[in-house]
């Protein structure tokens, strides 16, 4: 595997509306904020040798955290929600 790779995918994301979703072919990562759809794309296929038909991806907004009297914000994220070809799957666990 290429490690550029698996700088641009982090880690699956596994909710139950994820969960979900994976019945339909669809797959959450999160995913480098820098990253385009079409870098995430190559990733997505190259690391799991599948098909993705699309990919939809949101910007997570940063939260304001406070530990004793300092105050700041939470890491910049990014998820992607992959669409695979029909009959193709991801293995997760």
């Amino acid at each position: 595997m290429d490690t550029k790779y698996l700088e641009i995918i982090k880690a699956p994301v596994i909710t139950e509306k994820s969960q979900n979703a994976m019945q339909n072919g669809q797959y959450t990562f999160k995913v480098d904020p820098r990253a385009n759809k079409t870098e995430i794309k190559i990733a997505i296929e190259k690391l799991f040798n599948v098909k993705v038909v699309k990919i939809s991806t949101v910007n997570e907004q940063t939260k304001k955290k406070r530990v004793g009297r300092y105050t700041g914000l939470t890491n910049r994220s990014k998820k992607a929600i992959v669409t695979l070809a029909e009959g193709q799957t991801i293995e997760l666990g």
